[in-house]
């Protein structure tokens, strides 16, 4: 079975309140076996546009990542993402091949 995946990239307007979405989304995270592949850390836009903070999570399959971002427990915690940053979220089927 092919992993589920998170790419997600933010801009964030106020990081001291957006520490309350990272305490938050861990017990999603933990609940639904999520692995972060990239967390941040240094980025080079080499083509296109992106947002100043890249992540990639990891699950163990397509319906547990869906499952993940649906459940009342990561709402929680984007509730208090969204009023302090912009993000666009994709979650994507891993390549089998």
């Amino acid at each position: 079975m092919a992993k589920g995946y998170w790419l997600a990239h933010v801009d964030i307007r106020d990081p001291q309140a957006y520490e309350a979405y990272r305490t938050a989304n861990a017990v999603a995270f933990a609940r639904y076996g999520a692995r972060f592949l990239v967390r941040g850390g240094a980025q080079q836009v080499v083509e296109g546009a992106a947002r100043s903070r890249s992540v990639v999570l990891e699950f163990d399959s397509l319906a547990l990542a869906q499952a993940c971002y649906d459940s009342p427990e990561y709402q929680a915690a984007k509730a208090l993402r969204d009023p302090v940053s912009e993000a666009d979220v994709v979650i994507v089927e891993g390549w089998g091949g």
